[in-house]
This record gives structure tokens, C-alpha cells and sequence, in this order.
């Protein structure tokens, strides 16, 4: 994830909020945070990719104990500026292989960020690593957009 790490770098993480503030109105994050707030129940969860901190930070706040894994430091400096980042238990690592303490009822990807891993077997260890992580009976969640067919060569 060496290229993720550098395109996610200072540069980027400077604006990221900016550039996807579509991504940030409340109309799209609370059916989110409610939804997964709801299959967190009354155990922890954890995010793959969690960068800034859009979804993580509003979940904090309903009272999900939160923990977050992202391989940019500078995305992750971004959350620890925000109200509420006390809330969010964030390392730096690689959402394929990093290991967090705990057990959670809840795993999450979202923003299509399984898309950044870009072959088959890192996206197998992703969901190994969710697997890891979730206690029995937990949810591992993944949003993604299914690409119109149209536009594929």
C-alpha cells in the first residue's frame, strides 16, 4: 500500500475534506452513522481507512467505543485536529494486515476504499483482517459503488 500511503500524504490531506464535501453533508453521513450505529449495538467498532475521520467522529459521538486504521499519517493528524477526536482510538497501518486490541461487533470500510487495494489478494487479506478483528456474530460492512457497465472499456 505504498502508493495509497503517498497519494494520502500532506498534499491531499490538506483538502481532502474540502475536495469531498459532498461526501460530508449530514444528508449523506447520518443514514450512515445510524446504520452502523445500529449493528455496532453495544460492542466497539473499528474502521478500515478511517482518514479524517467523516464517519467515525459522528459515531464516537452517539457512544460507540471507536477505533480507526489508515495508512496516512497525515489524514490521521487531520482527525486528531477535530472536536471529538479523543473519541476515535486511531493507528497508522494498513487495513490488509494491521492488527488493533480489542474484539468488535463492528468492522467497516467505506467511500469505496476497498477499491485502494488493488489486486485480489490484498482485498482477501482485508477481509482476513476483518475477520480477525469481529467477535462472533459481528458485521464486517463494505460500501462501495457499483461501476455502470456502460462506461467500463
Amino acid at each position: 500500500m505504498g502508493a495509497d500511503k503517498e497519494y494520502f500524504g500532506e498534499r491531499v490531506a490538506a483538502r481532502y475534506d474540502d475536495i469531498s464535501s459532498g461526501m460530508f453533508d449530514p444528508a449523506v453521513v447520518e443514514p450512515a452513522v445510524d446504520l452502523l450505529a445500529e449493528l455496532a449495538g453495544d460492542g466497539a467498532a473499528l474502521e478500515f481507512a478511517v482518514g479524517t475521520g467523516r464517519i467515525a467522529l459522528p459515531l464516537a459521538r452517539r457512544g460507540v467505543r471507536v477505533a480507526g486504521i489508515d495508512t496516512s499519517e497525515a489524514m490521521l493528524a487531520r482527525l486528531r485536529e477535530k472536536r471529538g477526536a479523543e473519541g476515535v482510538d486511531a493507528s497508522v497501518g494498513d487495513m490488509a494486515a494491521t492488527r488493533v486490541a480489542g474484539e468488535f461487533s463492528l468492522v467497516y470500510l467505506v467511500f469505496n476504499t476497498i477499491f485502494n487495494l488493488t489486486t485480489q489478494d490484498g482485498q482477501v487479506a482485508c477481509f482476513a483482517n476483518a475477520a480477525a478483528h469481529v467477535r462472533a456474530g459481528g458485521r464486517f460492512v463494505i460500501e462501495a459503488r457499483v461501476p455502470e457497465l456502460q462506461r467500463l472499456p
